[in-house]
């Protein structure tokens, strides 16, 4: 009688970069191994349901990035967050996990700061899933405009407008039914978990610290686009076409530098994994695993 694979996911702490990083993993030590980089404003909870779905096939790790979730920064650390020093902690964090070869899942926040890590390591990137994780301004929608403001105008003013009207808990839950044929079919511990971490003493001040540095992840756009070229890895674009941050144009333009990248809209907000998880799992599946 074959053994069963143990999916059971397994919450752990490793010390890197002077921090204490948290992360969620399951799957077989030997398979080949899956990174799950999450988004603003959210963490590697936001892969609760799609680890054990994917942990039969790869050995799959999804850590919290500082300033999200249970990666705890200590205050002597004097961290600075910009997508620079997340990438950094990042390629410390896999590092110190013994990782030389890994694909990658990217969403949101995830999306710059995993493909700075391919830049510096691009030999060790075997795939790529970008589930809205934008790399081209054709990406960018119209709900950029007051964080493009603050951008040209990082006054008080501008700061304190971006804070008002995303970084509390309506703001947080409309980013997770907005677009949503059924809103009521998103857990609702996810956006209440968010929007309570987002709290946390000094946390809101992290979060327009990255709004601010998110402008420098465009400059890097162009060297992204060298490396699907160049690495022309298994890819799948699998997007919610109704997330009014990062918009279809955005999937669609990976198959620009890579024609035989996968592009697929779904039906779905910005978290698309809310309302369409199985069916995602089971494309990562396909398009990975040959």
């Amino acid at each position: 009688m074959t053994a069963q694979p143990d999916n059971t996911v397994q919450y752990r702490h490793v010390h890197a970069d002077g921090l204490r990083f948290f992360y969620r993993s399951a799957g077989d030590p030997q398979a080949p191994v899956l990174l799950l980089l999450h988004g603003f404003p959210s963490s590697s909870h936001q892969f609760r349901n799609l680890i054990p779905q994917l942990a039969s096939r790869f050995h799959v790790i999804a850590p919290d990035l500082p300033g999200f979730g249970f990666t705890e920064v200590p205050a002597e650390r004097g961290y600075v967050y910009t997508f620079d020093n997340l990438a950094k902690s990042l390629e410390a964090f896999v590092d110190e996990l013994g990782l030389d070869r890994y694909a990658l899942f990217f969403f949101d926040y995830g999306a710059p700061t995993g493909l700075r890590l391919a830049l510096a390591h691009p030999e060790r990137v075997t795939g790529l899933v970008s589930q809205n994780g934008n790399a081209y301004l054709d990406g960018l929608g119209d709900a950029w405009a007051p964080i493009r403001a603050y951008w040209a105008d990082p006054s008080p003013q501008n700061r304190q407008a971006i804070s008002d009207t995303i970084l509390h808990l309506e703001g947080t839950k409309w980013q997770y039914v907005h677009g949503v044929a059924d809103p009521d079919s998103v857990a609702p511990e996810s956006y209440t978990l968010d929007a309570a971490l987002l709290e946390r003493p000094g946390n809101k001040d992290i979060q327009l610290d990255l709004f601010l540095d998110y402008a420098n992840n465009l400059k890097l756009y162009p060297a992204f686009h060298e490396f699907f070229r160049r690495a022309k890895v298994p890819t799948l674009a699998i997007w919610g076409r109704n997330d009014p941050f990062f918009i279809p144009p955005g999937a669609q333009a990976y198959q620009r530098d890579n024609p035989d990248a996968v592009v697929e809209l779904l039906d779905t907000g910005h978290f698309a994994l809310e309302t369409h998880g199985q069916y995602i799992g089971q494309r990562i599946v396909d398009v990975l695993g040959r």
